[in-house]
């Protein structure tokens, strides 16, 4: 076994383990976030009842609420954003999964002698460079919409 392939073999498992200890970095902080969510929603149910049932509460009081209540709103809104933007991550994982998987499989069709291969090969070769052009675009497509956002949020 070659020492390049060994090699290419050991780079694929190191960027799996990557891939896969991003993913359950993402996976925690969603369930953090799905938590924090919760709170904020009992929270912010607590503050409207207060708001409406204390009328004869004092103007300072009742604006103090007011400022909490809509405070809990922009920390929603914020977590609602990093959500958003983690589940890009996860679109942006599986892709770039997908097109590790596709490129091993296409290494393995170009590295078969040309005189060795079948027409079905060649075939399955063009196919699976096919779509590994398809997810190199998919990929491309997020990190546009990732920059626009991060545009628009500027």
């Amino acid at each position: 076994y070659p020492t390049w392939k060994r090699t290419l073999a050991r780079r694929a498992r190191e960027s799996q383990v990557k891939r896969f200890c991003r993913a359950q970095a993402i996976q925690r902080r969603l369930e953090e976030i799905d938590v924090t969510f919760r709170e904020l929603e009992q929270q912010g149910i607590k503050l409207e009842k207060l708001l409406r049932d204390e009328n004869e509460s004092p103007a300072d009081q009742q604006t103090q609420w007011t400022n909490q209540l809509l405070y809990l709103v922009q920390k929603k809104n914020n977590l609602v954003t990093e959500e958003s933007d983690l589940m890009i991550a996860v679109q942006e994982l599986k892709l770039e999964e997908q097109q590790c998987q596709l490129d091993q499989t296409l290494r393995s069709y170009m590295n078969k002698e040309e005189t060795l291969k079948t027409p079905e090969d060649e075939k399955a070769e063009q196919e699976i460079l096919k779509q590994l052009v398809e997810v190199v675009n998919k990929r491309n497509v997020l990190i546009q919409m990732q920059e626009e956002k991060r545009l628009s949020e500027l």
